[in-house]
Parts: C-alpha cells; sequence; structure tokens
C-alpha cells in the first residue's frame, strides 16, 4: 500500500529531474505511465549497461509502465489527449511553448480534465529572458551560485559528478505535486506548477543571497570547510581513509577538543565565531590526532564521546553497510532481465504506508503500449495502424 495508491500520472519528461519525480510518486502507490519517443529516453544510454542493459534506467524506470508515442504526428497529440481524460498529474520538461505547439498546453488540457495537475520542470522556468535557454543540470549548478562555493579555494569551481540539480529539482516537485493533489481535494481544481532546476538548488546554498543583500558578502569557496562552524571538514585517517566530522554546536566542539587531549583550545575559542576565526589552527590540531587512528578507530572513539562524525563511505561500504540493509535506504528487487539488482529504496519511509518497488525498469521501448491503449478503448486494428504509421512503437 502506498500513500497515492488510486493517483494516475503521466510521465512525459526525459532525463532526470521529471522522471525522478514520477518514480517517487511511483514508489508510493501512483499508477504511472512513462510516454516515451520511439527513439528512447536518453537516460537509457546513461551509466553504464550490463549484458545491453542500461543499469540506471532499472532504477529511474522503476514501477512505470511504458508507451511510446511520437508525439510531432497529429494522432499521436491525440493518444495524449485520450491519456489526459483520467490522468492526475502529468509531468513534462520541454522547452517553454512546446506543449502549446502542439494543442497540448494547460489552457487545453484542462478543458478536458479540469481538476489536471502539470508539473512542468525546465532549467529556467516557464517565464523569464533565460526561459528558452537549454535547461540542464550543469548550467542550473552554476546559475545557482553553488558552484561557485564549491571546491578549494584556489581550484576552479566544483560541478557535482552527479545530477545533484535535477535530483533536488525531482524532489521538489514531487513535493509541489502532492501538494496540488491536496489542495484539489479541497477545491476541485487542477494546478499548473513551474519548477526551475536552479530555485531548488539556490535554496540549498543557503543564506548567499540575504548576506549578500545585508552585508554585500559574496560567499568564496572554502573546501570543505564552513563559514558558520569550526572545526567541520574531512580529515585523512591513519589508514588513507577520511572521516567527516561537523561541530555544529559549541557543546560538540568541546567535547571534540576534550577527547583529543586539547581542552585548552576549547576553552580559548568557546564558540563557533571565534573558531572560525583560527580554522587554519584548528583544522591541523584535529588533523594531528585523527592521522594517528584507523577510520573505524576515529568514528569509534568520537562516537562514543557523542562528537558528529562520520566515515566517507564509498559505494562498497554503502552496499555492505547493515544500517542501510536493515532500514530498506538499499534493497534487493527480482529482475527479469538481471535475476536479482540491488538499488535505492524508497523514500521518505512512511511508516503505515511504505510503499513499494513493484517492478524495475523494463527495457523494450513501448512495453506497455497495446496494454495501455486497449485500456482506453483502442482496438488492435487501429493500433496497428498507429504502429504502421509511425505515430505509435
Amino acid at each position: 500500500m502506498g500513500t497515492l495508491d488510486g493517483i494516475k500520472v503521466l510521465d512525459m519528461s526525459t532525463l532526470l529531474a521529471g522522471p525522478l519525480c514520477a518514480t517517487m510518486l511511483g514508489d508510493h502507490g501512483a499508477e504511472v505511465i512513462k510516454v516515451e519517443h520511439p527513439r528512447g529516453d536518453d537516460i537509457r544510454n546513461w551509466g553504464e549497461a550490463k549484458d545491453g542493459i542500461p543499469l540506471w534506467w532499472k532504477v529511474i524506470s522503476r514501477n512505470k509502465k511504458l508507451i511510446s508515442v511520437d508525439l510531432h504526428y497529429r494522432k499521436g497529440q491525440n493518444v495524449i489527449r485520450d491519456l489526459i481524460k483520467d490522468t492526475d498529474i502529468l509531468i513534462e520538461n520541454f522547452r517553454p511553448g512546446k506543449l502549446e505547439s502542439w494543442g497540448l498546453g494547460y489552457d487545453e488540457l484542462k478543458k478536458i480534465n479540469p481538476g489536471l495537475i502539470v508539473v512542468r520542470v525546465t532549467g529556467f522556468g516557464q517565464k523569464g529572458p533565460y526561459s528558452s535557454f537549454p535547461g540542464f543540470g550543469t548550467l542550473a549548478e552554476v546559475m545557482s551560485g553553488f558552484a561557485n562555493v564549491t571546491g578549494e579555494p584556489d581550484r576552479p569551481p566544483t560541478l557535482p559528478s552527479f545530477g545533484l540539480a535535477d535530483g533536488i529539482a525531482g524532489i521538489t516537485a514531487a513535493f509541489a505535486a502532492v501538494s496540488a493533489v491536496l489542495k484539489r481535494g479541497k477545491t476541485g481544481e487542477g494546478e499548473m506548477i513551474d519548477v526551475s532546476l536552479y530555485e531548488p538548488l539556490m535554496w540549498i546554498v543557503g543564506a548567499h543571497v540575504v548576506e549578500y543583500d545585508q552585508l554585500g558578502r559574496i560567499q568564496t569557496r572554502l573546501g570543505n570547510r564552513s563559514t558558520r562552524t569550526c572545526p567541520r571538514n574531512t580529515y585523512q585517517t591513519k589508514d588513507g581513509k577520511w572521516i567527516a566530522l561537523s561541530a555544529s554546536a559549541d557543546s560538540i566542539a568541546r567535547r571534540l577538543l576534550n577527547v583529543i587531549g586539547r581542552p585548552e583550545i576549547a576553552e580559548k575559542y568557546p564558540t563557533n565565531r571565534d573558531r572560525v576565526k583560527h580554522v587554519d589552527e584548528i583544522d591541523g590540531i584535529v588533523q594531528k590526532w585523527v592521522e594517528k587512528y584507523s577510520q573505524n578507530d576515529v568514528v569509534e572513539i568520537l562516537r562514543e564521546a557523542e562528537v558528529a562524525v562520520a566515515p566517507v563511505l564509498d559505494v562498497q561500504q554503502i552496499y555492505n553497510d547493515e544500517h542501510f540493509r536493515l532500514r530498506g535506504s538499499i534493497t534487493e528487487i527480482d529482475d527479469d532481465d538481471l535475476g536479482k539488482i540491488t538499488m535505492q529504496g524508497v523514500f521518505p519511509k512512511m511508516i503505515n504506508n511504505p510503499g513499494a518497488i513493484k517492478y524495475t525498469g523494463k527495457v523494450r521501448i513501448g512495453n506497455d503500449t497495446d496494454e495501455i491503449l486497449k485500456g482506453l478503448g483502442y482496438d488492435p486494428d487501429r493500433i496497428r495502424i498507429l504502429k504502421e504509421e509511425g505515430v505509435l512503437k
């Protein structure tokens, strides 16, 4: 059982942010139909494959039925209109104006289904001078202010090696869609939701906007340090591994400095503001202590002292970690193509309605086209003709 049982989602988006939104909704019980161009979603070609099976596709397209429609055909657009009649949430990430050019804009679709919720995910939003620009996560990461404050002070701005902006925007879009469903339950009205890739990340960066507004301060790159807390960094251990710790509260900093045998530093610099001013001195003291011990020993000692510490884990450590397995942060699923497959689990955790991964992503483009269209009343001959015309696959 999931909290979204009975909700129908049409996922017309590609790559990451929109599809992740749809995946989250599907994990929590929504019926998700993924609409692909006959050539397939480009994310099928992202990352590694095993025996020709795209691995990330197995994750991002789990719990989705697949239909292949070429929207450049009028008959393909009509297929979408038929699907919309009983759809609750439509997710799309075409450039602004593209749906309208096909006669599938929000104003037209709500005539078919007044309660429809349309989630529109783009790089820079539906309006504004940048709205027509190509919108990929990399561009959002640099224009949100994230890259400018990420990395070492004497090195170039740093980009994440994964879809950070897309991921945060996808989660944000899922929140917005569910909020609109809740509102619709009270008013009966649908909604058009405008999600840009850069705005959620701009929020995550923190106080940089208000600090510039009030103080004229431009945040700079500090590596793994923080402008607000000290010590807060990564530190290398005796065995060549790394730990991270954060003394976000003065009490934690005192416990840390006491356990490493330097209580006088806690007395000399009692507040975060004091310690941030002397970050080089304090980081040097902590590093000298950390490098005497293995990663496991550092973590054990500091956790015993109730210091906020964690090992920097690689994926092998994550894969074998008992906590992640027990909690379902990662979970093993039966897959039709690969047998057993381990992937990220369902989140957030709903205790009474936990959701589920019913099946992994299906590889064949248009795998469920016939089943979906028969459910709409299309007869086999009509489906066959549409395939012969190139409208469907």
